[in-house]
């Protein structure tokens, strides 16, 4: 059995960090542009389903691309995208197509990274590394946001030295400079792949031909869902990263319509989420085996329940207190199922195809539920409306979920086999 490389998860965890410290600063960057272009607020779930958009329709080749070079590899190239995307902003293109091209590089790097934590990690430890990884990835949200507040504050703009770069800037933004930072972030992020080692695994080639792609992806993706545990995993994965996509721009609407506060305080009460979903994930990693993963299917109920509690809070300092707990339960629920997805998967197919067939229907869902926010902003729902309908839509998807498990999935599995 392959020891569990510290080294190497300690190289990825740093790479995986900056990315992601430099994509939420980005977006909350972009929302910025668009505001300051005068774009109406509905446009705004826009950028995330430009995002998103790439993950959906690469699902077939991003997969097979992890696996046919070294990961390290591929993920250097996709921050070199993200790069680019971040130079596209700086010339004036439009925040959605240039966010959209930051997406590009996201939906390659994604198969990339999760695959080689599964080459690099022993299945008993994969829970572990999961945790790790997960709460790597939200202190970046965290930082992330909090920089990208940072960025678009209208303190900063307003210092001497602040003001003369942005005058020196490709356009005449007033954040031009703070998109020079992030290009910074993205270089380093791009550097850093570089002290990634090479896991060592290897598969076998592809044809790459469209239609021999798409049946091979079209295979992979009725395999694992017609897997009793990876069905499960695969159904409760999509559902929370739909959610938690819908849920950071809820929380953002409702920071600014009921608690008053401006976009960049906004920005850093989604602190106190990521804050919470680090303790979870911590937990998780520390309390959750592989083998008992199925057991936190219940925490998606209680988060469902959970989220329409927001239309009855209207001071900051509660505020905070609720969405740490809504990170903690979130964290302490997702990675052990997202762990038992990579393992399945893994088995079933190979790292890198079994990521790229979750990527697909996580962000087609993130794509959906996108959609159907924006057509409720559009309706003019209010926020609180919003809260009880995403909430309902979780307890009830959850409730579904674990009644299948009970029913169906736990009968035939009895208690899980980790090898």
């Amino acid at each position: 059995m392959k020891p569990l490389q510290k080294p190497a998860i300690g190289s990825l965890l740093a790479a995986q960090f900056v990315s992601a410290l430099a994509d939420n600063a980005l977006l909350i960057l972009a929302m910025a542009l668009l505001h300051e272009q005068g774009y109406p607020a509905l446009w705004i779930p826009l950028l995330k389903l430009m995002f998103t958009l790439s993950y959906v329709l690469l699902g077939p080749w991003v997969g097979a691309w992890a696996d046919t070079w070294p990961k390290c590899r591929v993920m250097m190239w996709s921050n070199g995208i993200k790069f680019l995307s971040c130079l596209a902003m700086l010339a004036g293109v439009a925040p959605l197509l240039a966010f959209g091209l930051a997406g590009f590089g996201a939906a390659i790097y994604a198969p990339a990274k999760y695959g080689l934590i599964t080459e690099l990690t022993p299945a008993k430890d994969l829970v572990k590394a999961n945790g790790w990884i997960e709460v790597s990835t939200v202190c970046a949200a965290l930082f992330g946001v909090m920089l990208g507040g940072l960025l678009v504050a209208d303190w900063l703009q307003q210092l001497p030295i602040y003001t003369m770069l942005n005058h020196y800037g490709l356009t005449e933004s007033r954040f031009s400079a703070s998109m020079a930072a992030l290009l910074v972030l993205y270089g380093l992020a791009a550097l850093l792949n570089g002290w990634i080692p090479d896991s060592g695994a290897r598969y076998a080639a592809h044809a790459w031909h469209v239609k021999a792609v798409w049946q091979r992806f079209k295979q992979d993706h009725l395999q694992l869902w017609r897997d009793p545990l990876g069905s499960i995993s695969l159904s409760v994965t999509t559902l929370f990263w739909g959610v938690g996509a819908t849920l950071q721009l809820l929380v953002l609407a409702w920071a600014q319509s009921e608690l008053n506060l401006r976009l960049d305080q906004a920005a850093y009460l989604q602190g106190s989420t990521a804050l919470g979903v680090i303790v979870g994930a911590a937990l998780a990693a520390r309390i959750v085996s592989l083998s008992h993963a199925p057991k936190v299917l219940m925490l998606g109920i209680l988060l469902g329940a959970l989220v329409p509690l927001m239309s009855f809070i209207h001071e900051e300092k509660i505020a905070i207190g609720f969405t740490c707990l809504l990170g903690m339960v979130g964290g302490f629920f997702v990675v052990p199922m997202n762990a038992l997805l990579q393992h399945r998967g893994a088995q079933m197919l190979t790292a890198g195809r079994s990521i790229s067939v979750q990527n697909v229907n996580e962000n087609a869902n993130i794509l959906l539920m996108m959609g159907v926010y924006s057509a409720l902003l559009y309706g003019d729902i209010s926020v609180k409306a919003l809260s009880w309908m995403l909430g309902s839509a979780v307890a009830i998807g959850m409730t579904a979920v674990q009644w299948r498990y009970w029913k169906y999935v736990k009968p035939t599995t009895g208690q899980l086999k980790v090898a």
